[in-house]
């Protein structure tokens, strides 16, 4: 059992859901980046998405778009974002995942998909959503994936149909992600009502939890998700936090304070 799997049974028998926190690798810098997730971890998140700065992002808002031109102006690689997660899994056993674009996954190092899964499994990552690929379009990684004990989870949208959501949790492992709006990151509210609708639909075909992400930057809005879905993602509100955040001490208490609250308003809604 994987460290995500073990996790959401932690939290079933506890009757809780889970919280997912997203924050841009290297915004303002990696060594900040490292330095917040074992506080992001102590003050309540059950698992950590490090996103792997690209140019072209696909489904990121302006937030999250702006925190990769800053971590890629300062010079953050993937092959960086792998060391410092590394560093990481000596100080925390909490479930870590990358959330990156393919095409830095196809062209890393000298043997590409294969290098990357093989340094991703060595550094500990748990779990790895990349976006842009469909489960036709995965046949290259998901068995080296499978083969590493890493969890492949895929999106599901509000427009996906019982046929298609069908196919995305066959190819999904650990939680399977709900896009809770049709639009990027950061820049739409969600609908409970809807969302229930479409996670009802989902629960028909899979037993994997579903997390639901965007449209989420609150205490309220993700007490009112938990109700409906197996955890909660945000990521474009934390981004917001980091960014703001005048100074390193200011920083950590901003991100620490939003991140018990949230737990917080979550841990009072019991299903």
């Amino acid at each position: 059992m994987g460290r995500i799997e073990k996790r959401f049974e932690e939290l079933k028998k506890e009757n809780r859901k889970a919280l997912v926190l997203f924050l841009s690798a290297g915004d303002p810098d990696l060594k900040t980046t490292e330095e917040l997730i074992p506080e992001i971890f102590n003050a309540g998140a059950d698992i950590i998405e490090i996103g792997i700065p690209f140019s072209d992002p696909l489904a990121d808002g302006p937030i999250i778009q702006a925190s990769f031109v800053n971590a890629l102006k300062g010079g953050v690689t993937p092959k960086k974002i792998m060391a410092m997660t590394h560093r990481l899994r000596r100080k925390t056993e909490k479930p870590i995942m990358f959330m990156s674009a393919y095409n830095l996954v196809f062209s890393y190092g000298k043997n590409g998909i294969v290098s990357f899964v093989n340094d991703a499994r060595k550094a500990g990552l748990d779990g790895l959503i990349l976006p842009d690929v469909i489960p036709e379009e995965a046949g290259d990684i998901l068995p080296l994936l499978r083969k590493s004990g890493i969890d492949s989870v895929f999106l599901a949208a509000p427009t996906s149909g019982l046929k298609r959501i069908k196919k995305i949790a066959a190819s999904s492992a650990g939680f399977l992600y709900y896009i809770a709006v049709k639009g990027v990151t950061g820049k739409q509210k969600s609908s409970p009502a809807e969302v229930k609708k479409q996670i009802s639909l989902i629960r028909t075909v899979t037993d994997l939890p579903v997390c639901c992400g965007f449209g989420i930057s609150n205490p309220k809005e993700a007490a009112a998700m938990s109700r409906i879905a197996d955890g909660v993602i945000i990521g474009s509100a934390l981004v917001k936090i980091i960014a703001d955040a005048k100074n390193r001490t200011a920083r950590i208490r901003n991100v620490v304070d939003f991140v018990k609250s949230v737990r917080r308003a979550m841990d009072d809604v019991r299903s």
